[in-house]
């Protein structure tokens, strides 16, 4: 019976501490963080997050939507089909903020002015979100990442007396131009990798709420925001401004850029192909090179088009100078003799390069600027090996 009595004495106990604990004070706050861009290119977009801060309880935690696991099983292949499962994570600010300093990115705070009732329940949502069994979430670059989470935790909590518009957004983007923005002066190799793996999708113009992926809008989205306090609408941030502060980033003028490398190549590629054509030879390397490149990424992007879940991948009309079937094509280039279907193969190439050309010019799709380096190289080759062909199937006299 006494053993009986501890037990249940030690369980009120825990009870009402656990209950303490998940009580703010009235000094307690919530904030939206908002994180600069970093020197990779997983970064490159910066971040966003929650802050809770409870002064009188000692509480100072970050509520992360933006946390995956690399020893997940089967992460990579998951990650190449589009399933992508996120996490939210909490840790302490202090070590949150550390991480940035370390990696010299700014980080902006933005205290939202709630009543002691909504800084508790959006504190409830959090902590119910972070349990194990609530954390996960499968995570969208355009439609469900860090920055998106932001906006639909404050609506689901306080529902219709939070209003956010879009009047602040005066430009008409597409979302490949919004990327741009963050990609192009720091990460042209990650901006041509992208241009590359994502499809046609992205050309659309973007919605105002589609701006929202990105943690700079959401930051502006909040401060433009109104939330309904009894018969009257107030901002909804109370008070902004930095915690870290940064130096401004230095624009990278590398010499190896995608379009300085890709023209190299392509002068290489007219060298040899003029050496080719004067001793009447084929150099096999380059054909096989170019061939099997080309039909490799082919494959790929077929792959991410029509086997994987990414939103943002499909309709992806690189496959129209990458093409799949080169990927065959490229062995019958170590022959001696090369069949006669290669010169028809080789002009339906011609055509492709120019349909997808005219998609350029009509903004179907947007292709990256060094791509027309490679576009070059290929037809280059293309018009040697109808004209080599020819010249070996046509009768001396």
């Amino acid at each position: 019976m006494n053993k009986s009595i501890y037990i249940f004495i030690l369980f009120l106990f825990t009870y009402f501490q656990t209950f303490a604990q998940h009580n703010l004070s009235n000094r307690a706050s919530i904030s939206v963080i908002t994180c600069g861009p970093g020197e990779e290119l997983y970064s490159a977009f910066g971040h966003s997050a929650f802050r809770v801060y409870d002064p009188l309880l000692g509480l100072d935690k970050i509520y992360n939507y933006g946390t995956f696991d690399f020893d997940a099983p089967n992460f990579y292949m998951n990650f190449a089909k589009g399933k992508l499962t996120y996490q939210l994570s909490t840790t302490s600010f202090d070590r949150f903020l550390y991480a940035y300093k370390y990696e010299n990115r700014w980080v902006k705070a933005q205290v939202l002015n709630l009543t002691n009732v909504d800084v508790q329940a959006v504190f409830n949502y959090l902590e119910r979100n972070a349990l194990p069994q609530n954390r996960s979430y499968q995570y969208d670059f355009f439609y469900n990442n860090c920055a998106t989470k932001i906006e639909d935790v404050i609506k689901t909590v306080l529902k219709n007396r939070v209003s956010f518009t879009n009047d602040h957004i005066k430009t008409t983007k597409s979302h490949r131009e919004l990327i741009a923005d963050y990609t192009d002066q720091h990460f042209k190799w990650g901006k041509f990798g992208i241009d590359l793996a994502l499809g046609s999708v992205i050309d659309d113009e973007a919605t105002k709420d589609d701006y929202k992926f990105l943690p700079d809008y959401i930051f502006e989205a909040f401060n433009n925001a109104t939330i309904t306090k009894g018969i009257h609408n107030e901002a909804l941030v109370k008070n902004e401004g930095f915690i870290l502060k940064t130096p401004k980033q230095v624009l990278d003028f590398s010499f190896l850029q995608p379009i300085i490398v890709f023209s190299i190549i392509l002068l290489l590629i007219f060298f040899i192909t003029y050496k080719n054509y004067k001793k009447n030879k084929r150099t096999k390397w380059l054909d096989f090179s170019l061939y099997f490149i080309t039909g490799i990424i082919g494959v790929t992007v077929l792959l991410l088009w029509f086997a994987s879940s990414h939103t943002a991948t499909y309709k992806n009309f690189n496959f129209l100078w990458a093409f799949a079937p080169n990927l065959v094509i490229s062995f019958y280039m170590f022959k001696n003799k090369l069949p006669s279907f290669i010169t028809n193969y080789n002009k339906f190439l011609l055509i492709l390069i120019l349909v997808l050309l005219i998609i350029w010019v009509l903004k179907i799709q947007v292709f990256n600027i060094a791509l027309i380096p490679i576009l070059l190289a290929l037809a280059v080759r293309y018009v040697f090996l109808i004209s080599k062909i020819k010249r070996l199937s046509t009768p001396k006299k």
